[in-house]
């Protein structure tokens, strides 16, 4: 595969976001790794609540179109997100319903059928925001995206970052190193099995 072109999504849009600082720091590793790769801002694409009757009096609002747009040129994802009470943030949550609305005669989900996604998250905690990523495992699993086995948890996360946002851990550089590599080789196995 050629430049394979992942999306990288934060579940989060407060300025100092552990999880913001983090999908942004994911990108440098997926492009070193050979990936097109780009991070995009949910705080960019504000939306409103998914709401059926708004959607059908008024359409699809062009920041979720738009997003959407990103989505669907995207071959894999990478998502870093916070745990809010065990689980993934409605910003996330949203932002995926919105995406998923089918065009007129586009099947549902198939923004995301096929594609891989590694997740991760940056939590406070000791354990790293590891429920919510079990959530998120099952969320993207069940609208047909691949989530590679590999996933990372940066604990203790306000020891983290340096000053410039960057991952100070080397245990953590490494994790990202590896997420990275996964949904890239994941990505081309997919291809060489469809090819085959």
């Amino acid at each position: 595969m050629i430049k394979p072109k992942i999306l990288v999504l934060a579940g989060s849009t407060r300025t100092e976001s552990v999880n913001r600082k983090l999908a942004r720091h994911a990108v440098d590793p997926l492009r070193a790794a050979g990936a097109d790769a780009t991070f995009a801002d949910l705080r960019d694409y504000p939306l409103p609540l998914y709401d059926g009757d708004l959607e059908d009096t008024q359409g699809r609002p062009a920041t979720a179109i738009a997003l959407k747009e990103l989505a669907r040129r995207a071959d894999g994802f990478v998502i870093a997100s916070p745990e809010h009470n065990g689980s993934y943030p409605a910003l996330l949550k949203n932002a995926i319903d919105w995406i998923s609305r089918p065009e007129p005669g586009e099947t549902h989900l198939a923004v995301f059928g096929g594609k891989v996604a590694g997740i991760a998250s940056a939590s406070p905690s000791a354990y790293g925001g590891a429920r919510g990523l079990k959530q998120l495992r099952e969320l993207l699993g069940m609208i047909g995206v691949e989530v590679v086995a590999e996933q990372l948890g940066v604990a203790n996360a306000a020891a983290a970052f340096d000053a410039e946002g960057r991952l100070v851990r080397p245990e953590d550089v490494v994790g990202l190193d590896v997420l990275a590599a996964s949904v890239l080789r994941t990505l081309s196995e997919k291809v060489q099995g469809v090819a085959a």
